[in-house]
């Protein structure tokens, strides 16, 4: 099988399997965050696979075809807003600088994400009550719930981070290779 053909065939494979977490997200409310960051998995291994092109046309086409037929969009923002394209900025983000760097790196592009989220797209990821759409969002919030949402935000990034990063090493020692054989 020829390069090209092997790079497109595991894209369009990843692509799937993105939609498919992405889909059963929109579907099981009870597993959107978690499913959502699943889909990322897929975008991770189109990156390892065959590079970051790949991993960016998994994204790019994945978002596509779950914008056509994703009942419930929640899971589409969370991607295309966060978790889609993480895998390849943290792919890039990696191969430079030191580590200190690259972890500050990464939470200025969590920060960036979620100031996204909380400035535009709040009012169709949160469902509060008309109070506390008024208090929260009306007048953007104080200064300290803000604060707080961020730092709490930050912290779960962390966690996110630290347990994508073991799942991409465990793909990469046990997965790829099994992958790679196949594909011979």
């Amino acid at each position: 099988m020829s390069k090209s053909t092997r790079r497109l065939t595991l894209s369009a494979l990843f692509s799937a399997l993105a939609v498919v977490s992405l889909y059963v997200a929109s579907v099981w409310p009870t597993g959107q965050l978690g499913l959502t960051a699943v889909a990322s998995l897929f975008v991770a291994a189109a990156v390892i696979e065959s590079g970051i092109a790949s991993g960016i046309s998994v994204f790019a086409v994945s978002s596509l075809i779950a914008f056509l037929i994703l009942p419930n969009r929640i899971p589409l923002v969370l991607f295309v807003v966060f978790f889609g394209y993480y895998p390849v900025i943290k792919s890039l983000i990696e191969k430079r600088g030191h580590i200190i760097l690259q972890f500050l790196c990464k939470l200025a592009v969590f920060n960036a994400s979620l100031s996204v989220t909380w400035f535009f797209l709040r009012g169709l990821l949160f469902d509060f009550g008309e109070a506390e759409t008024e208090i929260l969002f009306v007048s953007g919030g104080s200064g300290i719930e803000v604060f707080f949402i961020f730092l709490s935000g930050s912290l779960v990034f962390i966690l996110f981070d630290y347990g994508f990063t073991k799942l991409v090493w465990f793909y990469i020692n046990r997965i790829s290779k099994q992958i790679g054989s196949s594909f011979l």
